[in-house]
Formats: structure tokens, C-alpha cells, sequence
């Protein structure tokens, strides 16, 4: 392996921006060497400042064979067969969540990646965010004793121009509505911190405050992964949008994350706390959030490749959170407000 990570980028949409600066901080350790895109324009690359090749055919960085692995930033329904031919290339592959539009197409990718023998990362950031690492510890160390609840909320708002977009919050584009675009990521995170057995009961909407093909407002019972109840509401429809929450209550104390928040209450002993700045992407401003834990889910995605071991966040980890929005789905038969 070089000294740097000879890598390909392929799309340029406004979803790439953070990882435009996470590449431009890691500049050190990654060789960008090809953007592709349908629009081969120089400021599509912005801000990223070194040499890098602006082409529209995805077969011409596969061939170079100094591009070891590919990011893919594309819309759902490409994602298969982008990473069909990266993984035939012999390229990992860093993807943008979700892995698929379906259940179906998801696990068929999960199974791709598995076959391959080859990396494929997916980009659930929320894991890396400092308050998710150090709650993940609090729980992992059973400094809150035992589950006895946990809550999640994703009170976030998208207007109707937002959806207005060609694509946007359909089946055929995106796969789903708030669930699997915006959700996924803190319903991630509440899987790797407390997780999710089974889904007692949802009541899948959509509101009056949007025109839509999917939901925008989600309501459920949860039970968790040791079998203490859970909860969970998930909108865009929420103005002018909020911070995502998850709250645990263990035998030993209680824990709120924010955002990128956290405070954990201890019935004995000091308080932890976790601050951070800038915003979460919950409202109008939807690329309103710090890049920096894109740029530590790069840096371990360039150590897995490195170290020879898996990304922290899988395949198989999406294909988790891809089952229970199946659930969610599955059991609240969407209906109209």
C-alpha cells in the first residue's frame, strides 16, 4: 500500500460537502484522485483544494490501479451497482447510508460485501460524535447499571419545498421518508447503545403539513435489547425542527444525549457532560452540522483498510437498522393525517 490512500469519489452533491472537508483535512493519509460526476465542473470539488480529476465515467477511476477504495455519495437506488463494480475492481468501499431503497436490495448488498472479502464502511456519523462515544462507554462499562428504559425522538422539520425536489421522499429515489433518510441515523446509534429486540407497536403517518409518496411522522413501542421497554417518535414535520434525543434510565442513574450533547446523571457520584457547538441538520439549514465526525468515520475506514479489520460501522450494522425500519413500516400501515 502507498503512503497514501489512493481513493475515487463518486458523486458531487450538496450530501458531500462535509465529505469534501473530511478529505481536505486527511490529506495526509488520502490521495483524492477522481471526482466523478454527471457535471464535471471545478467548483463542484470546492472545498477541497488538491489535484484531483473530474470525470463522468466511473470505469475510468476503477481502472486506475492506484485507486484502492471508492465513496460512494449517490442517491439509494445506484448504490448496488456502483458497489457491484467497485467490489469486481477489487476496491473497497465507503458508502453513504442507507445501503439500499429496500429491505430486499439491502441485504443483497450486505451479502455482496461479505462475498467480496473486500471493506465496505457506511456513513452513520452520529456513532462518532464524542457525546455518542462517551455515552457508548458509560453503557459499556455499566456505570448506569442496568436498562430499565430508553426513548428516542427525532424532531426534525423539512419543508414542503424541500420534498418539492425531483426525488425527494420517494420510494423510487430515496427508498423511503423520514425513517430511512433522516432517522437512520440516530436509530442507529439507539441500536448500538441499548438495542432494539422487536418493535411492539407503530402508527406510521403522513401529516397535512406535506405532500409526499412516504411518511413523515412515525410513533412506536419498543422493546429493547434486554427486554426493558423502549419508545420512539421520528418526524420532519416537527417547525422549525430540533435536536435528536436519546434518553436512558438504568439502575444507577440516567442519561440524556441531544444532539451532540450529553449530560449523564449518576445517583451517586459527579454528573458527566458532554458540549458541543453548531447545529444538527434538524431544521431548514439541512447541511447544518460540524464535519468532524465524517472526518472520524473516514479515519476509520482508512485504519480498517490499514489494520486489515472491519469498519465500526458495517454492512451488516446498516442492514440492522434497514430491519427495523422494515418493522416500523411493516407494522403501522402508513395512513394520511
Amino acid at each position: 500500500m502507498s503512503a497514501r490512500l489512493g481513493m475515487a469519489l463518486v458523486g458531487l452533491g450538496a450530501a458531500t460537502q462535509p465529505h469534501l472537508r473530511s478529505l481536505q483535512d486527511l490529506s495526509e493519509r488520502i490521495d483524492l484522485r477522481y471526482a466523478v460526476t454527471r457535471q464535471p465542473h471545478p467548483d463542484r470539488i470546492r472545498p477541497y483544494t488538491g489535484t484531483v480529476r473530474l470525470v463522468s465515467s466511473l470505469d475510468e477511476a476503477l481502472a486506475d490501479p492506484q485507486v484502492q477504495a471508492v465513496m460512494v455519495a449517490t442517491p439509494p437506488s445506484t448504490h448496488l451497482d456502483i458497489c457491484q463494480r467497485c467490489f469486481a475492481a477489487g476496491k473497497h468501499v465507503l458508502l453513504e447510508k442507507p445501503l439500499e431503497l429496500n429491505l430486499e436490495r439491502s441485504q443483497q448488498l450486505a451479502a455482496l460485501a461479505r462475498q467480496s472479502g473486500l471493506h465496505l464502511g457506511v456513513v452513520l456519523q452520529h456513532r462518532f460524535r464524542p457525546a455518542s462515544v462517551a455515552l457508548q462507554a458509560v453503557l459499556d462499562t455499566g456505570r448506569l447499571g442496568e436498562i430499565q428504559a430508553a426513548s428516542v425522538r427525532v424532531p426534525w422539520w423539512r419543508s414542503q419545498a424541500y420534498y418539492n425536489e425531483l426525488g425527494r421522499g420517494t420510494l423510487a429515489r430515496d427508498g423511503g421518508g423520514v425513517l430511512l433518510t433522516q432517522a437512520i441515523h440516530t436509530l442507529n446509534l439507539f441500536q448500538a447503545l441499548v438495542g432494539v429486540k422487536s418493535v411492539t407497536a407503530s402508527v406510521v403517518r403522513q401529516t397535512r403539513l406535506h405532500q409526499m409518496e412516504t411518511e413523515d411522522h412515525v410513533s412506536a413501542l419498543l422493546v429493547l435489547g434486554n427486554g426493558a421497554p423502549g419508545d420512539l417518535m421520528a418526524t420532519t414535520a416537527m417547525y422549525p425542527g430540533f435536536p435528536e434525543t436519546i434518553e436512558v434510565i438504568g439502575t444507577l442513574g440516567s442519561a440524556r444525549l441531544s444532539g451532540a450533547d450529553l449530560q449523564v446523571n449518576f445517583l451517586q457520584g459527579e454528573p458527566l457532560t458532554v458540549r458541543s457547538e453548531g447545529g444538527t441538520g434538524s431544521g431548514a439549514n439541512i447541511m447544518d452540522f460540524s464535519h468532524e465526525p465524517h472526518r472520524e468515520l473516514l479515519t476509520d475506514f482508512i485504519d480498517a483498510i490499514e489494520q486489515n479489520r472491519a469498519p465500526r460501522v458495517t454492512a451488516d450494522d446498516a442492514l440492522k437498522t434497514h430491519l427495523l425500519i422494515d418493522e416500523l413500516l411493516r407494522k403501522g400501515q402508513m395512513s394520511n393525517a
